[in-house]
């Protein structure tokens, strides 16, 4: 059941995602549309009219700057109850918003600068809106050679400037098959690539998306993850700002910090929906103490959907066991496969329903084979992402790019009517993964009874002996040791010339220094290895906060693979 803004009578061929928000501003415009949330303060409550007024001041003001149609315009901001009428400004230009990950504070400014110049030689990026301590990091790039970046803003410091602002700024022309927004792929900085979006994938996949987890008037999305990434901006900005239906926003940081924020919010507002990756499950089961749980009841929650590569059993068990005392049903806990080139999901669970799950041999999981685990064997549980939203298929095909058949393991090629326009300034890029209308996603993985389960990354696959090894295996594997920080481990394979296959590598993170007690730790992370018929060949033990992150948040096993091999030399 959709509100006002996606019960009228009119196409979808009609209208930009801009129309949506000025209709919902003009059917409900004291309704809640966003509750900016900061711990220990009291929420900050936008209502539809003063969100879009707040929006159009912003739109003037950027259009007396020289923004345009068809500019792309960076957006490195904190948690801010700004950044979302500046973001809406945006859009009501014909801009493009990107918003890009603000550093985070172990990250050197030189660092963050190269990635920043990356994505502007990469992606074009026009103007950069940002606050007034990264201007002096950012200024240089604009006499770089090779940056396109014009001009850069810091609209969080704008204050008097705003007040002589008029609310009038003139629309321009926007078709829907034209840009909506600019999102950048999970990867580290300097190489993401830049993700077209039309108006018209985004407002499709809001409408199929919607449907298939039965969103509707009574709904409340409750969201800590950050805006820069598909998870957070489609899920918990673009659908229920498009939709119509409140959105709580909490500080990505101050939730990393206290975990506590989501389930507090979720109480609090009553809230019915969250989107997580599987780590969070994991740290939120682990890290919220009892005594903060007193007041917290989440009887409210219909879904908190898991939108990870792959999902883990393990996750939903340990989270559903820690919080079922204080609310949570089994049948919230549920999962899709998603990604910023389909806009967001390409498939979903159920609402009402818990994500499925099947016990396979692992030996033969290794060799592309999907058969149900008997009783000896060594399993592995698989969870589903649950069958295709609408206006979406999927195929499994081989490295052919042919289709194979169910029961085996493949590349998953998803066709859909969300799907991105081109990776922006990269058309050998775009060429590589959009084959005749269907994106080729370099996931591994298989159907069963309809449903899409995702095994891992091609690209990470290890090959030994001529199977295939998947390094979550692994790692799952690693992290339940006693001494090893959970989620914190990295699996790899380096070529091994004289076997002519790959050998096994694991880093670990761990706060053991004794040099005995890490000897011993690397002998039991061995010995898990064998547990699962694998033979790690090398260990790196690292101190905590040694890896390095994607802009999603998860271990980059790339990177980490070359700064483990550099600690050999």
């Amino acid at each position: 059941m959709w509100l006002v803004s996606l019960q009228k009578d009119i196409s979808l061929d009609d209208r930009i995602v801009w129309d949506y928000w000025v209709e919902n501003a003009r059917t409900a415009p004291e309704n809640e549309a966003i509750i900016h949330w900061v711990a220990g303060e009291e929420p900050y409550r936008w209502r539809w009219r003063a969100l879009m007024m707040s929006a159009s001041f912003y739109a003037s003001y950027l259009q007396a700057q020289g923004i345009k149609k068809g500019d792309v315009c960076a957006i490195i901001i904190r948690h801010n109850r700004d950044f979302y009428p500046l973001y809406m400004g945006i859009s009501a230009l014909g801009a493009l918003p990107s918003v890009l990950a603000y550093p985070n504070p172990r990250l050197h400014p030189d660092k963050f600068r190269f990635g920043l110049e990356g994505m502007a030689r990469r992606s074009g990026l026009d103007w950069v809106l940002t606050e007034a301590e990264l201007e002096p990091i950012v200024r240089p790039l604009l006499l770089r050679q090779g940056s396109t970046i014009g001009g850069i803003f810091t609209p969080m410091e704008w204050g008097e400037k705003m007040e002589g602002v008029k609310e009038q700024f003139e629309h321009p022309e926007v078709t829907p098959n034209e840009p909506c927004l600019l999102q950048h792929s999970s990867g580290t900085t300097g190489l993401q690539k830049g993700v077209v979006l039309s108006h018209s994938a985004v407002l499709e996949h809001v409408k199929r998306y919607g449907d298939s987890v039965g969103l509707g008037e009574w709904d409340k999305i409750v969201n800590w993850l950050p805006l820069y990434h598909d998870m957070g901006l489609i899920a918990a900005f673009y659908v229920p700002l498009t939709a119509g239906i409140p959105v709580v926003q909490i500080d990505p940081f101050e939730w990393v910090v206290a975990p506590i924020l989501l389930l507090e919010a979720l109480s609090q507002e009553k809230g019915t929906m969250s989107w997580l990756p599987n780590f969070a499950y994991n740290l939120l089961a682990d890290r919220v103490h009892e005594e903060d749980l007193e007041t917290i009841r989440l009887d409210s929650v219909r879904m908190i959907i898991n939108c990870s590569e792959p999902v883990r059993a393990e996750s939903h068990d340990k989270f559903f066991r820690r919080f079922s005392s204080y609310g949570i049903k089994r049948e919230a806990l549920a999962a899709c496969y998603a990604m910023a080139e389909t806009t967001f999901a390409a498939t979903q669970t159920a609402a009402g329903t818990p994500a499925s799950e099947i016990s396979l041999d692992r030996e033969m999981l290794s060799e592309g084979i999907v058969r149900l685990a008997k009783k000896n064997d060594e399993a592995r549980i698989c969870v589903s992402s649950g069958p295709p939203i609408s206006g979406c298929d999927l195929r499994i095909v081989d490295d052919s790019g042919k289709d194979i058949p169910e029961g085996r393991v493949g590349e998953i090629a998803i066709r859909s009517v969300s799907l991105f326009t081109e990776y922006r300034n990269s058309p050998d890029k775009t060429a590589e993964v959009l084959k005749d209308g269907w994106y080729f996603s370099g996931d591994y993985g298989f159907l069963h009874r309809g449903e899409c389960y995702v095994i891992g990354r091609k690209k990470d696959i290890i090959i030994v002996a001529g199977k295939n090894i998947y390094p979550e295996d692994i790692e799952d594997a690693v992290s339940q040791i006693k001494g090893v920080l959970p989620g914190r481990v990295v699996a790899f394979g380096i070529e091994d010339i004289s076997t002519g296959t790959e050998q096994i590598c694991v880093v670990a993170e761990t706060r053991e220094e004794n040099e005995e007690e890490k000897k011993r730790l690397r002998m039991v992370i061995i010995e898990a290895g064998m547990q699962i018929d694998i033979t790690i060949s090398r260990v790196y033990l690292v101190p905590p906060r040694w890896l390095i992150k994607s802009s999603s948040g998860k271990p980059s096993r790339r990177e980490n693979k070359e700064r483990a091999l550099a600690l050999e030399i």
